[in-house]
């Protein structure tokens, strides 16, 4: 642990630095490649809960029963393929859908002889789909106004590259995010919605950290000739590159109790929706902070007037002094040379070049 504080200290002290910026082909390219599985994923569809499409959900509380004897009791009665869940409290969670005919008394009346227990154990709740497109039509509002917040804010707090910047960084988590839950499959409830706004927020503050830094750091660049725009963004990126990553990992390790420990091993299955988007959006605003925001704000800077003449002046700089260093290590190598030469040899070039020097001058001897 102390040797990652140490590194922490030499990244925010310039003695270590990660080359983010430079390298930003190789995110975008790495980007590019997981939002395009992601949007194969999507475009497969998302398994949406039965809070959106519609359906009848039943509750059965009885000790002892265990999900797979529900679900076998259930295949017998509905031809749908239901979903059976665990809940928190140790009940049985049946997700039936409104495709099914299968009325609610018939479904309980049969449920019940099945796994012996009295109808009265067994809650029934009808949900229509209406209920679900308000939720989604609010949910997609929600988003929508939480865009145009974040754009106005960051505009006025900074400027309009860092607000497009971080648009691009928070649509790039969305869209891995929500790509993945289609891909594995799992169920998209309100509670998933939650989740995906959640992250949103995260990947946000994690950004703006980092561009306060780099706002810092850039600050009358201009009126100096040493770095370039990208480079002090990047030594910005590094002083906050640690406490980026402990803030991911301090905030990954609950959800990944929830998911993998509460959703995986003790089979709260109504744990997965909330967990998952947490999980992947989390990890996913970290790197998106790191590898495209800031690298996306350093290119979209780097085509202004100024901060491209500035980058001239950095290059001219730059290879006055690469010049001067060459003729001062051709010096250097001259003088170890003479040193080099036979014993009573040192010394006869300088001799000889001031032989050469005298050639035609008046003797002052008298």
């Amino acid at each position: 642990m102390s040797r990652f504080s140490n590194l922490g200290h030499k990244l925010y002290q310039g003695e270590v630095s990660f080359d983010f910026v430079g390298r930003r082909k190789v995110w975008y390219s790495i980007s590019g490649v997981i939002v395009l599985v992601a949007a194969i994923g999507l475009a497969m569809g998302l398994h949406l809960g039965i809070e959106f499409k519609g359906g009848s959900v039943y509750t059965v509380t009885k000790p002892g029963l265990s999900v797979s004897q529900t679900q076998e009791a259930v295949d017998k009665i509905v031809s749908s393929h239901p979903l059976v869940q665990s809940t928190d409290n140790g009940k049985i969670r049946i997700q039936v859908s409104s495709e099914d005919k299968t009325t609610s008394a018939e479904f309980t009346g049969k449920l019940a002889k099945e796994i012996d227990v009295p109808v009265g154990e067994i809650e029934a709740q009808v949900i229509g789909p209406s209920w679900g497109e308000q939720i989604s039509n609010k949910a997609l509002t929600g988003l929508v106004i939480f865009m145009i917040l974040v754009t106005i804010y960051l505009a006025i707090a900074f400027e309009w590259r860092m607000a497009v910047a971080a648009l691009v960084a928070l649509i790039h988590d969305l869209l891995i995010t929500i790509g993945v839950y289609a891909l594995v499959g799992f169920e998209v409830t309100p509670g998933t919605v939650i989740g995906f706004l959640t992250i949103l927020g995260y990947s946000l503050y994690d950004t703006v950290v980092v561009f306060d830094t780099v706002k810092e750091n850039t600050k009358d660049l201009t009126k100096q000739s040493k770095l370039t725009y990208s480079e002090a963004a990047n030594a910005g990126l590094n002083q906050t590159l640690v406490r980026s990553l402990n803030t991911t990992v301090v905030a990954l390790l609950p959800v990944a109790a929830l998911l993998f420990i509460g959703g995986g091993l003790l089979g709260a299955g109504t744990l997965n929706d909330i967990s998952l988007a947490l999980f992947i959006g989390l990890a996913a605003g970290a790197y998106s902070s790191i590898c495209v925001a800031t690298p996306l704000l350093a290119q979209l800077k780097e085509e202004q007037p100024e901060l491209k003449a500035l980058a001239k002046r950095v290059a001219q700089r730059r290879a006055a002094d690469a010049k001067a260093a060459e003729a001062k290590a051709a010096g250097e190598d001259e003088e170890i040379a003479d040193e080099d030469l036979p014993a009573g040899m040192v010394g006869q070039r300088g001799k000889a070049a001031g032989g050469t020097r005298a050639k035609g001058r008046p003797s002052t001897k008298r």
